[in-house]
């Protein structure tokens, strides 16, 4: 395709995507009380030294928050949709073979990112009743429902991202970019890359909740490197099949 009309393509598929998120984000908009709601339930159950609440501190922070509640959850709910265009826009330039695989990818993608969304949402009670209950006897823990929230979501969407990457890597090795013993060699550096990643997206204090978030990710790369380890004795047993 000429490069125009690689650009047109894109600029529809980017508009589908952005259709179906604004749409989405309209029924989460509607769902915002209840995640709220929910998201602050955590706070309520903290018993001990101190006592929690969540403050908005200007007028608009609001609907502020709601919105971006809103175009989260629009994210969430239409990941089917935008992870599909995404594969949709690729789908000219691979072979057949590599099509077969793309679907399979989508496929496998939405469910392990709508699943690492649910399991950042479960472990949000037990990382705000660890770290609340540090501040001091008699104390009042003030939080802002910007700075909660923020932390909050970083938290959810950024495991049901990390929960995908796995595939990234069974997409690699059944296009033979990436072999079974070069992602079993590189353990290491992918121990170090979910380390620093389960820091990033929990309160650096917390080692729990690293570890939680860590330990499924260490199971899923070791998963993908069986699954590819597999798929390349299956290759070589064709090969030499024949031959």
């Amino acid at each position: 395709m000429p490069l125009l009309s690689h650009l047109s393509e894109l600029r529809r598929r980017l508009v589908i995507a952005a259709i179906a998120i604004a749409l989405a984000g309209v029924a989460g908009f509607a769902l915002s009380d209840a995640v709220i709601a929910a998201a602050a339930a955590p706070l309520a159950r903290v018993h001990g030294p101190s006592m929690t609440s969540l403050n908005f501190t200007r007028l608009g922070e609001a609907f502020d928050l709601r919105f971006k509640i809103a175009m989260t959850l629009g994210i969430v709910i239409a990941a089917p949709v935008w992870i599909w265009q995404a594969w949709a826009f690729l789908v000219p330039g691979l072979t057949s073979r590599e099509r077969r695989i793309g679907v399979a990818f989508v496929c496998a993608a939405v469910p392990l990112f709508l699943g690492g969304v649910g399991f950042g949402w479960m472990i949000v009670p037990q990382i705000v009743g660890l770290l609340a209950g540090f501040a001091p006897q008699g104390s009042t823990t003030i939080l802002t429902a910007g700075q909660y929230f923020d932390f909050l979501l970083k938290l959810v969407v950024g495991v049901g991202l990390s929960f995908v990457s796995p595939l990234a890597v069974i997409a690699l090795n059944a296009v033979g970019v990436l072999s079974a013993r070069t992602i079993i060699r590189g353990w290491r550096v992918a121990l170090v890359v979910i380390v620093i990643f389960s820091a990033t997206v929990t309160p650096p204090s917390d080692l729990m909740s690293m570890l939680i978030i860590a330990l499924p990710l260490c199971v899923l790369y070791a998963a993908s490197a069986a699954w590819a380890w597999a798929h390349d004795r299956r290759t070589a047993r064709r090969a030499a099949s024949a031959v």
